[in-house]
């Protein structure tokens, strides 16, 4: 890895990102106006306060990581598709850099995704959480890192934007099914129980469910926190390894 060409690239990232107010939008935005959006579903629901606020928990680590794994993984097929990526290799640049400076890019963008999701869920929308929120910020921004990750390794076999949509309900539909938002993982057959179990995703809603129901961090939020990093820099690594040097 060289640190000049890894840095040029976060520039380059960055630079793109903030000329496209689209993508910005949807990265910025988007969580925070999903999470509105549920809140007045249960705005007149029987109990629906302590409903939403459940959910609304869950959602702060699960929204993170799917904006983030659409938008990086349709971004990459773009830069490939336009033949961007196959000037790139015709430069010093290694694979290391382009995927860590992709990675540095996007999730330095999701540092203003997480404060923005969090400051409208305390602030706005009232939703409780017994840690400080500064945890809950931090579990956003890595369960951000882990879509980028999950984006960046994913574009590697797909050939066109369409096709790395595609991947979505494959990757990312069973975690949210599976993740304990809507039942319990310990009341789930089984067989999906042990499935849920070794989900990132399932670690990311565990994490936040810590901080709403402890007054500081717990060893387990460690743990599960611990697992999503590590998940998101070995998918990081292999993505590195796999993402092809010209388009096919």
């Amino acid at each position: 890895m060289n640190a000049r060409t890894f840095a040029a690239t976060v520039r380059r990232v960055l630079a793109q990102l903030a000329a496209d107010r689209r993508t910005l939008g949807l990265i910025m935005v988007v969580p925070a106006a999903l999470l509105t959006l549920l809140y007045f579903v249960y705005y007149d629901y029987p109990h629906g306060e302590q409903l939403f606020n459940r959910i609304a928990v869950a959602m702060m680590a699960i929204l993170p990581l799917v904006v983030m794994f659409l938008v990086t993984s349709v971004t990459m097929l773009r830069e490939r598709g336009s033949g961007t990526l196959e000037r790139l290799w015709t430069t010093p640049l290694h694979r290391a850099d382009l995927l860590l400076g992709y990675a540095a890019a996007f999730t330095a963008t999701a540092v203003g995704q997480s404060l923005l999701l969090c400051a409208v869920a305390a602030w706005c929308l009232g939703v409780q959480i017994a840690a400080p929120w500064v945890w809950v910020i931090l579990t956003a921004l890595v369960d951000g890192f882990l879509g980028v990750a999950l984006g960046l390794f994913v574009s590697a076999f797909a050939r066109t934007e369409f096709q790395a949509v595609q991947f979505f309900p494959v990757i990312i539909g069973p975690q949210i099914f599976l993740c304990g938002l809507l039942a319990a993982r310990d009341q789930l057959p089984r067989v999906l129980e042990l499935c849920s179990n070794v989900l990132p995703m399932s670690w990311a809603v565990d994490a936040v469910g810590e901080l709403s129901a402890n007054t500081s961090p717990t060893t387990a939020f460690a743990a599960d926190l611990g697992l999503v990093a590590g998940v998101g820099v070995a998918i990081l690594a292999v993505a590195a390894l796999t993402v092809p040097r010209r388009v096919r």
